[in-house]
């Protein structure tokens, strides 16, 4: 479970309105003063593409190739038609709001297709202590406001993949409603999401739960309101549509109405009973509102399912369910209409685990269906469609199953299903690994046709990362993940061929490489059957099982010793073990607690080391025994990480501690014999070591937490005496507490762990000079400087760019600004990571506090969105303070 801190929710509420809060940190003031410095880095992802669930697509209805992704954890996405890719949007989530980087329903509006929507909040029980949020954005994502609400959301919630909760008024736009979870009902905004309110008059808040009995409050939540549906027949521009239809976690009252614009609410007479309604979408034109219907929630459960139309107009229920009630195994959920072909339905049967889901369609309006794959003669099977996923190699899972199974799957947890409204051949679905598309679906109407299916994630990444390891020699990453094991990264802007095999562990949770052999590489993880530990000799490319010792029921944490010859191993379930060898038989080690965090001494191949509850554990025979160290002071809980120093015998770093006891980092340089808090280090959760800087004397160190009053990723190039911020705060992703490493190889490159966006690497964007730059004599720039204007996203009548500007002088700045005049009508509307006036024509950008320390060579970054009209030129001079900078081509 994750450690955060507690998040303080401050609700103003007034004439029964929840009033906004203050913008998140795109929007917000300046933060307080950091006695540290800032460089400007280039963040990218190590390219996995995907590797989550993806519950929920949103088409706009009004702008074509205008597309949301939402995923479970791993927060909200933009569909870029030009590149086919996907734009992440909730980056600058941070560190104390890590929560609502779970996206449980987006809403992108038709009447002003700027705007778009998202209700964040990853759990409604204790595990994510803040509230769930709105944020409101009239920018396509590029920057946001927040309102918090008076209730947590579940974007990682069992039923997350109902939906859409969240929907905007298709006449009104200022009028939008979002469905609670936990019995807090149906809400309803009637200024844009600024402020909401509760709409009393609707009877039901819903009474589902997946498991009542769950004492943890995650499957005993009620899943509560589940979605909402407007019939913009019913309606004219300006005034609120009279016709809204709401779904209900209640099996016997699964769907409502209103009639008169939400005034009053009344059960659909004659609707069936026994099943959830997990969507519902609207044809409006021809008046039928269909249905989809699982036993369950889901996303990963569901027995039985069916499909009804309702006629709105007659309020004629018809069942048109592709399969008999008693032939199901499965439960429906994903389901859309095409907009251009009034009549065509689809389906999924989202919980069909084996041996394949199952893709239904209709032409008729559900008379008659057709499947994406049938059975010839069992189990031979026909498919409609052919399947290409060599963009990501991957979701094979390097399987060789049997028939009637396939290798790539046509998909799991199949919640999400859209076809374009623009376009009758673009259909795309999420599944819990990835988003499949196709743009020639209509092909499935040709007798004997065809239609090609494959991924269509690239820029979407979706991983929780447990570990992260960067060899000195090798392949520059080696990563632990949840749910699809981890991957040998032998290029960073590739995706790689294959995850771990040979066990694929459906999560890894350590790995390690022995520090003067790096071929030598363990990995320790979970797996339903087989071993929870395995071994490569050629530095992860190849894999085998070892051999579990008795009672391990998870992988826990595992240490390479530094030759390569031994291994230790705390596993969950039993106590610590060591082997010599690659684990064929383990030994228990004696004086240290199970569940300890081991790590190894990376000169030393017999030190191991150890942490547990406050005490830190020393080994010098290979792991056979450990010694509890005299070391006070130490964090007293477990949520701790510590490294070892490449190269530094005995040189052991600790990162860890909670708000209510110690918390920072520590340092020993005796073998954990001793170790001293370091000064200004107001929280840490993890420590990683890079290349030494030119020049220096010790290696960089890298490390997720909170000095001078600023979370973020700070580095250090002279063992810790002073710290560099080399994030900012468009780029926090929320939760980085899991690992960080630099690269060995690289001076400045450093890895970071999230819980969600994957593997995020950055690199400094002038390389730096191997110093750290200190407060400087000058209070502004007074000399060279280099200015890249980008512009990164444009539509019709706004814009978002990004700025980077270099000190190329030989002095550091204590503060900065930069003047610029646009040769159009362009304004900026909204500014990140610097302030900004303007004076006529002339628009100055000057530094907030944490990144006014620019040394020679360095950058720092921000970013703003803007308005425009006619050409949207960019500017061709900048000065600072005075001085003309150069332009970067």
């Amino acid at each position: 479970m994750r450690r955060t801190r507690i998040l303080t929710v401050l609700l103003a509420l007034a004439a029964g309105l929840l009033a906004g809060s203050p913008p998140t940190a795109l929007a917000a003031g300046p933060a307080p003063r950091a006695a540290v410095a800032a460089d400007s880095y280039t963040w990218k992802n190590a390219r996995i593409d995907g590797g989550g669930f993806v519950p929920g697509i949103v088409f706009n209805r009004t702008e074509k190739d205008l597309a949301y992704a939402r995923t479970d954890i791993g927060g909200a996405y933009r569909w870029q038609e030009s590149s086919h890719t996907w734009t992440p949007l909730l980056d600058h989530v941070g560190w104390d709001d890590w929560g609502h980087t779970g996206v449980v329903s987006v809403a992108s509006d038709a009447v002003d297709p700027d705007r778009v929507y998202a209700a964040v909040g990853t759990y409604t029980n204790d595990w994510d202590p803040a509230n769930g949020a709105v944020l409101r954005s009239a920018d396509r994502g590029a920057s946001w406001e927040k309102t918090d609400l008076p209730f947590k959301l579940g974007g990682n919630m069992p039923g997350r993949g109902m939906g859409e909760r969240l929907a905007v008024d298709p006449h009104d736009n200022d009028v939008l409603y979002l469905g609670a979870p936990s019995g807090h009902g149906l809400w309803r905004s009637t200024d844009a999401g600024a402020t909401w309110s509760e709409v009393t008059a609707f009877p039901n808040p819903g009474n589902y739960a997946q498991d009542p009995s769950d004492t943890t409050g995650y499957a005993s939540d009620n899943q509560g309101i589940t979605w909402v549906t407007f019939d913009e027949s019913t309606g004219r521009a300006g005034t609120a549509t009279k016709t809204v239809y709401v779904g209900v976690a209640d099996k016997e009252n699964a769907v409502y109405r209103s009639t008169d614009a939400g005034t009053t609410w009344e059960r659909l007479a004659g609707q069936p009973t026994g099943y959830l309604a997990h969507k519902g979408v609207l044809d409006t034109e021809n008046g039928y509102l269909y249905l989809a219907y699982s036993d369950t929630g889901g996303p990963y459960d569901g027995g039985k399912g069916r499909l009804y139309r309702y006629a709105t107009a007659t309020g004629t229920w018809t069942d048109i369910s592709p399969a008999a009630e008693a032939d199901t195994y499965y439960g429906f959920s994903g389901l859309t209409v095409d907009r251009q072909r009034p009549g065509t339905v689809m389906a999924t049967a989202y919980s069909s685990w084996w041996p394949d889901t199952q893709i239904f369609r209709s032409t008729d309006s559900g008379a008659t269906w057709s499947q994406a794959w049938n059975y010839t003669s069992y189990p031979d099977r026909e498919n409609r469609y052919t399947m290409d996923v060599s963009s990501s190699p991957w979701l094979t899972w390097g399987a060789n199953p049997a028939p009637p199974e396939q290798t790539p799957k046509l998909g799991w947890m199949t919640e999400a299903l859209e076809i374009d409204p623009f376009d009758s051949d673009r259909m795309m679905y999420g599944t819990g690994a990835t988003i499949y598309g196709t743009e020639n679906l209509t092909n499935w109407d040709d007798e004997g046709g065809t239609f090609a299916i494959e991924p269509m994630v690239r820029g979407l990444e979706e991983t929780a990362v447990n570990d992260l390891a960067s060899p000195p020699s090798g392949a520059p990453l080696l990563s632990a993940l949840g749910d699809i094991g981890g991957f040998r990264h032998t290029s960073l802007t590739e995706v790689p061929s294959m995850m771990y095999t040979s066990p694929n562990f459906t999560s890894t949770t350590s790995l390690d490489f022995a520090e003067k052999k790096p071929d030598v590489v363990v990995r320790a993880g979970n797996l339903d059957s087989g071993p929870h530990v395995a071994f490569s000799t050629d530095n992860g490319a190849n894999w085998f099982g070892g051999t579990d010792p008795s009672g391990v029921s998870g992988g826990g944490t595992v240490a390479a010793g530094a030759d390569g010859s031994r291994f230790v191993w705390s596993p969950e379930g039993t106590g610590v073990q060591y082997t010599t060898g690659f684990g064929t038989s383990w030994q228990a080690s004696s004086g240290i607690p199970a569940g300890a965090v081991v790590e190894s001494d990376r000169v030393d191949p017999a030190t191991f080391y150890g942490f547990k509850s406050g005490k830190f554990y020393v080994s010098t025979d290979g792991g056979a025994t450990f010694t509890a160290s005299a070391a006070t002071g130490l964090p007293a809980g477990d949520s701790v990480r510590f490294k070892a120093l490449p190269g530094g015998e005995g040189d052991v770093w600790l990162a860890g501690g909670a708000a209510d006891g110690p918390y920072g980092l520590w340092h020993s340089t005796d073998g954990g014999r001793t170790f001293t808090k370091l000064p200004g280090v107001d929280a840490a959760d993890t420590v990683g070591f890079g290349k030494a800087a030119p020049d220096a004397t010790y290696q960089t160190l890298f490390t997720s937490a909170e000095i001078g009053g600023v979370r973020g990723i700070f580095r250090s190039t002279d063992a810790g005496s002073t710290w560099t911020r080399v994030n900012d705060d468009a780029h926090q992703w929320g939760w980085t507490g899991a690992a960080i490493t630099g690269d060995p190889r690289v001076y400045g490159r450093v890895y970071v762990a999230t819980n969600g966006r994957g593997v995020i690497y950055g690199d400094t964007a002038g390389g730096g000079d191997g110093t750290d730059p200190g407060p400087g004599p000058d209070p502004t720039p007074t000399g060279a400087c280099e200015v890249e204007y980008t512009v990164t996203n444009q539509w019709s009548g706004g814009f978002q760019a990004d700025v980077r500007l270099t000190n190329t002088g030989t002095s550091a700045w204590n503060g900065w600004s930069l003047d610029w005049s646009f040769p159009g009508d362009q304004r900026v509307t909204r500014m990140w990571n610097a302030e900004h006036t303007r004076t006529g024509a002339t628009v100055t950008a000057k530094n907030v506090a944490w990144n006014a320390g620019v040394a020679p060579g360095a950058s720092v970054t921000f970013g703003f969105t803007g308005s425009w009209s006619g050409t949207n030129a960019e500017p061709q001079r900048f000065t600072a303070a005075g001085h003309r900078c150069t332009t970067a081509v």
